[in-house]
């Protein structure tokens, strides 16, 4: 695709960058074809293209509006398009690069920036968060059925193993997960434990940066990213073999913190090292499997599991296949479910800021899913997984917690 940037961009990082990205989509339409907000819209500007040709005028000095931000907006940045594309196309980078250009120059509505602003605030902290979620439990009953939906039930987490190995990784903590879904860290911390892994958390840490960076807040997701590399990086001297992210929405955004910090001269290093060790528990498992599979119970008979995988797993950080494979070797009778590329609708804050759009996608998502009758619907993502409970009475689980489920209780190094 030929590109003439205007000066205020072609020289900067961002606009070098794009322009690269530009010059290597020969606009096939390839990406359109699995693209689910235009199989739901049929608007060429709410596909991939058609978002790639809006923010090339964009970056060429055509006059931007609100509706050049509302048709990025609807955008999930589920990434199917790259997996799809033949020329290799980086929309995830173009569409964040697009994006701010385009915030910075329409801004945002009054109610618009509020609701961005409370949802940072609200679900940045543990203590605010918590304690809605808590009053929410409280009150579920009260509630319309639709708001009781949304809030789900409080779980407790099973136990937390202490260190006594002397292979270490560390387990992000996250900054929603912890009061949704406790037991899906505990869960990982005590499979790791069972062969031979001390796992570890630090008390600093918290959002990996990516809710504030798809809430318009660049620079604030920037020094959350410094946070965490600081409090992670004492141990990462102390040789901790890995940093092991449960949510595949936040272990995708850990995978790319050296390119989210490649032109700061302080953290670039740190950053691309941070990056280097970021595993989601799939690939610690599949690397182990060998020391895992003896301490299988098999007699526990199977379940019938249907599996989603997020787009930040099979489009995002490319790893597909391999919790399929980890299920049936585990005993399960993993169901066929259609059209597993395409998103549930989460896609983190996207749920709230595109409810219709949203709701939408989450019924055709588990129209599929539950198409076979599963017992249990399995997922490596807690926004995916909360947002597919609050539509279906079938339990829906990480994987890591049937992989835990199954595993013998040992007290020794396999």
């Amino acid at each position: 695709m030929q590109t003439q940037l205007t000066p205020e961009y072609a020289e900067t990082p961002e606009g070098r960058e794009a322009e690269a990205i530009l010059r290597s989509c020969v606009h096939c339409g390839f990406c359109t074809a699995t693209c689910p907000t235009y199989q739901l819209l049929g608007d060429e500007l709410d596909g991939p293209r058609g978002r790639i040709y809006l923010i090339k005028e964009v970056l060429e000095g055509a006059p931007v509006t609100a509706t050049t931000q509302l048709h990025l907006d609807r955008c999930l940045t589920c990434r199917s398009c790259e997996t799809t594309c033949p020329s290799g196309v980086a929309y995830g980078r173009l569409l964040d690069i697009g994006r701010s250009v385009v915030d910075a120059k329409v801004g945002r509505t009054t109610a618009q920036a509020v609701q961005r602003w409370t949802m940072r605030r609200a679900l940045l902290s543990p203590t605010i968060f918590g304690g809605a979620l808590g009053v929410g439990r409280m009150v579920k009953r009260l509630l319309p059925r639709e708001l009781a939906d949304r809030i789900p039930d409080g779980e407790r987490a099973g136990s937390w193993p202490a260190p006594r190995h002397p292979r270490q990784m560390l387990v992000m903590e996250g900054c929603v997960q912890p009061s949704l879904k406790p037991n899906i860290d505990a869960a990982a911390a005590r499979v790791l434990d069972r062969i031979g892994i001390s796992p570890l958390r630090v008390a600093a840490g918290g959002c990996c940066g990516a809710l504030s960076h798809h809430l318009d807040a660049v620079d604030e997701a920037r020094a959350i990213v410094r946070r965490n590399i600081d409090a992670w990086w004492p141990l990462v001297q102390r040789g901790v073999e890995a940093i092991v992210v449960t949510a595949s929405g936040c272990g995708v955004m850990v995978k790319d913190y050296g390119h989210f910090l490649a032109h700061d001269a302080a953290y670039a290093a740190k950053a691309a090292k941070i990056a280097e060790l970021a595993r989601d528990p799939i690939e610690i498992v599949t690397a182990e499997w060998k020391r895992i599979a003896p301490l299988i119970a098999m007699d526990q008979g199977p379940q019938r599991v249907a599996f989603h995988s997020p787009c930040t797993l099979q489009h995002g950080m490319r790893i597909r296949g391999q919790v399929e494979e980890i299920l049936l070797a585990i005993g399960h009778s993993l169901l066929p479910v259609a059209d597993a590329h395409l998103c549930c609708g989460s896609a983190g804050t996207y749920s709230v800021l595109q409810p219709e759009l949203a709701g939408r996608l989450k019924a055709n998502k588990l129209k599929a899913l539950e198409a076979s009758r599963p017992d249990v619907i399995a997922t490596a993502n807690i926004g995916c997984q909360t947002h597919l409970e609050s539509g279906t009475r079938t339990p829906v689980r990480h994987w890591i917690e049937l992989l835990d489920a199954r595993m013998l209780n040992v007290q020794r190094t396999v």
